[in-house]
Formats: C-alpha cells, sequence, structure tokens
C-alpha cells in the first residue's frame, strides 16, 4: 500500500495538472460558465463567464484510487466524493446552464445531503467503522445511543459539508484551506486507504490550484466543494475526532457562522454585522484586502489549525 500511495498521488497529480486544462476549453466551448450574483462586489463581476465545474477533473484521483487500490474502504470514501460531488453537479449544472447563480433548490440540495448521509452511514458497520462512542481523553469515552449518535452525527456531516462549501468563494481559497485539513488525516490515520484517499486528494487539490489561483482560469464549483466538504466530514467521522473538529475547521465553521449571524442581525435590526457574509468578503470589502491576501492568511490560519490539532490529538488520543 506505501508504494501505491505514493504513485497514485504522483499519477493524481499529474492528471489533474495536464487535464484540467482540457476541462476548461470544454467547459468553456460548452458555455458552462459562472455567472454572478449582482450583489458581489465589482471586481468579482469581472469573472462572469469563467468556466465552472472544473471539480469534475477530481474524478481523475478518485478514479485512479478505486481502479489501482481497490479495497472496502477506498471504495467508501470514493462514493463519499462522488455522492455528494453528485449533488453539487445539480447545482453547478443549473447555474452555468441556464445562467442563474440561485442554482438548484437549497430545500433539493439539503434532502440529498441528508439521504445520502443516512445511505453511507448505514455502510459503516459493514466496514467495522461504526462506533458511538465518543473519545474525550485516551481512554476516557462518552457512551451514546447509537441513534442518538446518528442523529447528532448527521447534522455535522451535513453542516461541515455546507460551511466547507461556502469556503469556496475566492479563487484558491478552498483550495489553500483544505490542503492542512486532508493533511492532519494523512498523518493521523492508522487506515492506509484513509492515508491514500487523503493524499490523493492533496495531489489533486495541488493540481487544479495551478489553474485556479488568482486570476482563476476555472472555478471548481460546487462540484469540487461540496465533494471534499463531505468528504472532510466523513474522514472525521472514521478517524472519532470529533472534540477537535471546531479547532481543525475553523476556518469553514467561520465562513459559516457569519452567514448565520448576518442574516440572523439583519432581521433584528436591518443592518449588517459584516459588510459581506461569507466573511472572506467582509476582510475585502472593510479592510480592502486583496484576493491573494485572504487566501494567504485563511491558508497560514488553516495551517495553524491543523498543527495545534495534531499536537492535541498525541496528547488526547
Amino acid at each position: 500500500m506505501e508504494l501505491s500511495l505514493w504513485v497514485v498521488s504522483a499519477l493524481s497529480f499529474a492528471s489533474v495538472a495536464l487535464l484540467t486544462p482540457v476541462l476548461i476549453w470544454g467547459l468553456r466551448t460548452l458555455r458552462l460558465t459562472q455567472p454572478i450574483r449582482a450583489e458581489l462586489p465589482a471586481d468579482h463581476q469581472a469573472k462572469k463567464g469563467t468556466p465552472l465545474m472544473a471539480g469534475l477533473i477530481f474524478l481523475v484521483g478518485v478514479l485512479l484510487v478505486a481502479v489501482l487500490a481497490p479495497s472496502p474502504i477506498s471504495l467508501y470514501l470514493c462514493a463519499v466524493f462522488l455522492l455528494f460531488g453528485f449533488i453539487g453537479f445539480l447545482d453547478d449544472f443549473k447555474k452555468a446552464a441556464y445562467q442563474d447563480p440561485r442554482g438548484a433548490s437549497g430545500k433539493m440540495k439539503l434532502i440529498l445531503q441528508f439521504l445520502f448521509t443516512f445511505v453511507l452511514f448505514a455502510a459503516l458497520p459493514q466496514l467495522d467503522l461504526f462506533n458511538s462512542d465518543v473519545t474525550l481523553f485516551r481512554d476516557l469515552k462518552l457512551e451514546l445511543a447509537p441513534i442518538v449518535y446518528l442523529a447528532v452525527i448527521s447534522l455535522f456531516v451535513v453542516g461541515s459539508a455546507n460551511a466547507i462549501n461556502f469556503t469556496d468563494g475566492l479563487d484558491g481559497l478552498l483550495i489553500i484551506v483544505a490542503i492542512p485539513t486532508y493533511f492532519f488525516f494523512f498523518v493521523i490515520s492508522e487506515h492506509p486507504e484513509v492515508k491514500l484517499f487523503a493524499l490523493t486528494m492533496i495531489a489533486c487539490l495541488l493540481g487544479l490550484l495551478l489553474y485556479n489561483l488568482y486570476p482563476a482560469k476555472a472555478f471548481m464549483g460546487d462540484t469540487g466543494s461540496l465533494a471534499i466538504g463531505g468528504s472532510l466530514a466523513f474522514l472525521a467521522v472514521i478517524e472519532k475526532v470529533e472534540l477537535l473538529i471546531p479547532l481543525l475547521f475553523l476556518i469553514y465553521f467561520a465562513e459559516q457562522l457569519s452567514v448565520i449571524l448576518q442574516v440572523w442581525y439583519y432581521k433584528r435590526t436591518k443592518l449588517r454585522m459584516f459588510r459581506m457574509a461569507p466573511i472572506h468578503f467582509h476582510y475585502s470589502l472593510k479592510y480592502g484586502w486583496s484576493e491573494n491576501r485572504i487566501v494567504t492568511v485563511f491558508g497560514l490560519v488553516s495551517w495553524g489549525c491543523c498543527l495545534v490539532s495534531l499536537a492535541l490529538w498525541k496528547w488526547m488520543y
């Protein structure tokens, strides 16, 4: 597995780096491009017409994992990625094909996310990966009834997937922030399949980053961001690091919380708590930060969260 891990990852990076221009050409030819919401800042209006759904290129890495290193856990992680990516694809396709920034209905996306989450959870016991206990500190565990654990963790998976989706709002932002999160799971996991999947995803992200840095030649869209969100959430479930998630997912939750607070505050006061939400837009509009500066700072914070989480993991688990 160790050899295949590095081989699959190297092949994934090379394939994504080489094939992304072909995908961009195809998306542009089919006019599957990004519509821009009218309320977004002026510099974002210039991005209208950028090819959308470049997250489809991640299928290369998923396919390589499934074909070159098949195992029940590997195929399960690939299924997680594909199912959440499918929801994102439906959203992106409506946006691009009809030039409708709203995309698919939020209700439909939530229903599919919960449905797929329940189906995926049903398969976990077959892989001997389901455990309803929550580790508090080393051998100290909180024993929860399976139904209670499933209810709470399902909300976590769907909430995390959407939080990670919110983070994909600037060129290169989600890629830069997600790489440290995948790296955390690569380091801590005792499952070779998890290590393989995490490293392959890092390779795919680096391959797409060549075309997604500012100014982006293509956007991964919800096709990529929801797939990343679902897979990271399920990696947290498999690795049983529930208590570390608020820190490890700090950037994602901050993005999601800023949206929630913005809506709540506006309904109560008719005023805005932030210049714009998610919060990465606030730094741009209020403080004049460039996209590259925001991406760099958020990436450094994500690496800090990753390293502190690794230290806490070693101490707690």
